[in-house]
């Protein structure tokens, strides 16, 4: 029989119904061999006695009985390919395959189709049968029936976005009719990035709280040096303050005693008795011995030691933590740069665009262009290919050696022709340079700014979602101006305006500069 069963292959003990390993294997007239119950439910479902895989149809129902042979065949099978198999029983909280007989062994698979959970012996079928190939196979979960439409009892497969919910087929021809639809995937990816950029606001947050604590410990630990120098220059107070007073007792006492003696002798000499007189000077008691107070001196205590040098310390410190947090800032930001691009058909005639399309100024000529509802007419501007409606994106312009510019984004129905206005209830979001050193945002009102140095590069970063815009000088990683709380329904652009040359003075381009990370 060992024999028998070493020629016995995998498909011979596997039941052409439920495509399992047979229970109960039962031979019908023709030879086919089933599982006792499979067969029983497939004839009481038919209502006739046919064999499924030759299709006999026998008269009357055949008395089923256990095939021995086969029955020990899949016995040793079984045992067979348990103990080559690196199975191992289910944890407490592993899912079970639904399969198994107790105990159950760990779940490889869940099926969808299936509605079922197996082990990696009961998951064979799957892998090997071209039509349970096709079947949708997941990491093993629990609550199978938790995935199926309630209401309809089948598989949830789409996203409906109206109602925000899963549903399934039948359920977009009935209560969900004429709504948007995604399939499972496509949302679960999208959820998937939300969490991703969740996960990385928060670590961005950590680092931050880490670098803020890094920050105060040195600014605690400057402060108790200061703290110190304080304490020291009290002390060397008290000290020269007692030796002051020192001084004063005994020059106060020197004093009270020649003023005795003066008294005396201002006494013998108003006498006009001579005789008194000289007995009188004879008695008169010897002048004190007085300490030569020239070269007395009481030296204030130095403090520039201490003080002058503890806040200079900390003046450095801060100003090495503050270029620190705005360097780390301004790299967090960077990290959203993309590659912008200027788009001629937006270009006010006057402009002339490079054929990188990544730089631009005025040319005072005005050249014969197709006036196209995306160019600007009259102002000396023109904007990106690339639009944005989501998200984050950050990129830099050069405006070195210019006396004037405006830089930011404008959403994509703003007014481009005739004389705009630049502010953000009319689209656009912008800083400006006039007069070589005059800077501003066009906010409402506008806002003038201070800055450290000229900015010889500026970064835009926009946050579509968060409905921020802020602009940076790049060498000096300095913040220049932020635009909150905005409301971005359309798709926005980046935006330029060189202005006019004013002779030769303001001639320089605006350039888009690639990101430099590592700066």
């Amino acid at each position: 029989m060992s024999a028998a069963s070493c020629l016995l292959s995998e498909d011979q003990v596997l039941c052409s119904i439920c495509l399992d390993v047979f229970t109960n294997p039962v031979s019908t007239p023709c030879g086919h061999n089933f599982c006792k119950k499979c067969i029983s439910e497939c004839w009481e479902t038919r209502g006739t006695c046919q064999c499924p895989i030759c299709k006999t149809v026998f008269d009357t129902r055949p008395e089923l009985k256990v095939n021995i042979f086969i029955s020990e065949m899949v016995d040793q099978f079984k045992q067979k390919f348990s103990s080559s198999s690196e199975q191992r029983s289910a944890e407490p909280e592993e899912v079970l395959c639904d399969v198994c007989p107790e105990p159950k062994l760990k779940a490889l698979k869940s099926c969808l189709v299936c509605m079922m959970s197996f082990c990696e012996t009961h998951l064979n079928p799957h892998l090997r049968m071209s039509g349970l190939k096709r079947h949708q196979l997941i990491n093993p979960v629990e609550n199978l029936e938790g995935r199926m439409c309630e209401k309809h009892d089948k598989l949830l497969e789409l996203f409906c976005k109206n109602d925000q919910m899963c549903v399934c087929m039948l359920c977009t021809f009935e209560d969900h009719k004429s709504h948007d639809f995604v399939p499972l995937k496509d949302k679960y990816e999208e959820k998937k990035l939300e969490l991703s950029k969740t996960k990385a606001g928060i670590q961005e947050i950590k680092q931050s709280v880490e670098l803020s604590q890094k920050n105060a410990d040195k600014e605690k630990s400057v402060g108790v040096q200061i703290f110190t120098a304080l304490m020291t220059i009290e002390e060397k107070q008290k000290m020269t303050e007692g030796q002051a007073e020192g001084f004063i007792t005994e020059l106060e006492c020197e004093i009270s005693e020649l003023q005795k003696r003066s008294s005396e002798v201002e006494h013998l000499s108003q006498s006009e008795d001579h005789l008194h007189l000289l007995h009188g000077f004879q008695s008169l008691s010897p002048a004190p011995p007085t300490k030569d107070w020239t070269e007395v001196r009481v030296h204030p205590p130095s403090y520039e030691g201490s003080v002058v040098r503890a806040v200079s310390q900390l003046k450095e410190t801060l100003g090495k933590d503050m270029k620190e947090v705005c360097d780390t800032k301004l790299k967090r930001v960077q990290q959203y740069a993309v590659d912008v691009t200027l788009d001629p058909d937006t270009a006010n005639p006057y402009l002339i665009l490079s054929d990188d399309g990544k730089q631009v100024k005025d040319s005072d000529v005005q050249k014969n262009l197709p006036d196209n509802p995306e160019r600007y007419s009259t102002s000396v501007c023109v904007l990106a290919k690339q639009s944005f409606s989501a998200g984050r994106f950050y990129f830099e312009v050069q405006v070195k050696e210019k006396t004037k510019w405006t830089l930011g984004v404008a959403r994509e129905s703003v007014n481009r022709k005739g004389q705009i206005t630049l502010s953000p209830q009319d689209g656009y979001w912008t800083i400006r340079l006039r007069n070589e050193k005059e800077y501003a945002a066009l906010s409402n009102p506008p806002v003038r700014l201070s800055v450290r140095s000229q900015p010889e590069k500026v970064g835009v970063f926009v946050d579509y979602e968060e409905g921020l815009i802020s602009f940076y000088d790049v060498d000096a990683a300095d913040r220049l101006y932020s635009f909150t709380g905005c409301s971005f329904t359309q798709k926005i652009y980046p935006y330029f305006n060189p202005c006019p040359n004013d002779g030769v003075k303001n001639s320089a381009p605006l350039i888009i500069c690639p990101v430099n990370h590592t700066e």
